[in-house]
């Protein structure tokens, strides 16, 4: 992936988001991906999720309107499901209520965490 003007790439510019979302809470791939600076990329960031080599909270990215993405009945879905429940977040029918589980990180704290 080509490299951002601060020469960090757009792969860890997305790791680094997807390691700092906090247990209990949720993001959305499009939300992700805004926060790394790269609006418009939410698919990217599946890409991402989907190619690293990194141990990432992936069980806490879900699909615009908090839906799993996976398909239901999966192993995978099966397994996201099961990961934020175990975090206390309701899983209802393969979906998230984002008003009250997104992780909505003050922008102040983001500047402080990220190594960009």
């Amino acid at each position: 992936m080509r490299e951002t003007q601060t020469g960090q790439s757009k792969q860890a510019r997305i790791e680094a988001i997807l390691a700092l979302i906090p247990e209990g809470k949720v993001v959305s791939y499009g939300q992700v991906a805004d926060l790394a600076g790269l609006p418009g990329r939410a698919r990217l960031v599946g890409k991402v999720l989907r190619e690293t080599d990194k141990v990432l909270p992936w069980h806490r990215v879900l699909g615009a309107g908090g839906k799993i993405s996976l398909p239901r009945g999966s192993t995978g879905f099966d397994e996201q499901t099961g990961r934020l429940q175990q975090e206390g977040v309701p899983v209802i029918k393969g979906r998230v209520r984002m008003q009250e589980w997104q992780w909505q990180p003050d922008l102040a704290e983001l500047l402080f965490l990220l190594p960009f």
